[in-house]
């Protein structure tokens, strides 16, 4: 018994209500992803089972405990159907520039702290993998998120947001891009990230600041030039006024808890932008096989 894995492909809104017509085939979608690559119970391991009480659900046939295609995902305990649920993750996934928890309330008529909530779920599906290093020329900068503050110049923060970018240039343009919040601009500060994101045979290019000297230890091919006021670093700099304008102009303010889910739902998109049609796809996969956290953080 097995559930044939059936992928939507594609970003029109047409199709996609077609196939995803009731909340059962939004169930049969999550349970063909969940045991795609076969089935074993929670509860005793056994890898035979039978149709279960929900829509799509498994009951093993040794100690009969039953598992919808939901639990242990981030649909888990969704406060509203599925047949909102996969549109609320199409739109966020296939609309070039997102959607923010207040139009989706207005949209699909739930209160705005439900869509912020679930938006959240998605966001952290949204975070890298981490598989993907960048190679050939990296160019890296920080910036700041955030309005001026007085008195505060340079790289000092105050209530700031300083987030350090990693952009990969390519053949006909940039490539993939990847940002995260960083606590200062040092140099152990620095080292987390580049291992996460930047294969040490890149040709790395930074400004002259100090804090980037000590990694040409480990990215021997570190080069640093001067920034001139960003002439130097033309295409991080494009990218950086394109990610604060779309957080002004979509979002327009969000909480500095949640600042790094933001980062990471705009670079899904960015980096899959020559693939968008199985972009929605690839965000279900993730939200039920990845672990979903608890948000404590209040709504803004």
């Amino acid at each position: 018994m097995g559930n044939k894995r059936v992928k939507f492909v594609g970003v029109n809104s047409i199709k996609f209500n077609r196939q995803f017509k009731d909340d059962d085939s939004c169930y049969e979608y999550l349970a063909s992803i969940k045991w795609d690559t076969g089935y074993t119970c929670k509860k005793c391991s056994c890898g035979k089972y039978c149709k279960g009480k929900r829509p799509y659900s498994r009951r093993c046939i040794r100690c009969c405990y039953d598992e919808s295609a939901t639990a242990g995902t981030m649909f888990d305990k969704c406060r509203f159907p599925l047949l909102i649920a996969f549109p609320i993750a199409f739109k966020i996934s296939t609309k070039k520039k997102g959607m923010s928890s207040l139009e989706l309330s207005k949209e699909f008529e739930l209160r705005q702290k439900t869509c912020w909530e679930f938006k959240w779920k998605i966001q952290q599906a949204m975070q890298s993998s981490k598989q993907y290093k960048s190679g050939g020329e990296v160019h890296v900068d920080e910036f700041f998120i955030g309005g001026p503050e007085e008195q505060k110049r340079g790289r000092s923060k105050g209530k700031k947001k300083l987030v350090l970018l990693a952009l990969e240039k390519v053949k006909d343009g940039v490539g993939r891009a990847y940002a995260q919040i960083i606590e200062d601009a040092s140099a152990d500060t620095f080292k987390p990230f580049f291992k996460s994101y930047i294969d040490k045979e890149a040709n790395v290019v930074t400004d002259e600041w100090k804090g980037y000297t000590p990694l040409k230890n480990e990215y021997s091919k570190l080069k640093q030039i001067p920034s001139k006021e960003g002439d130097n670093f033309p295409d991080l700099h494009i990218h950086i006024m394109n990610l604060k304008g779309w957080l002004r102009g979509i979002h327009h303010h969000c909480n500095e808890d949640r600042l790094q889910g933001y980062l990471d739902e705009y670079h899904f998109r960015y980096n899959r932008r020559n693939a968008m049609d199985s972009m929605f796809d690839t965000l279900i996969k993730r939200m039920v096989t990845y672990e979903p956290k608890r948000l404590n953080q209040s709504a803004t």
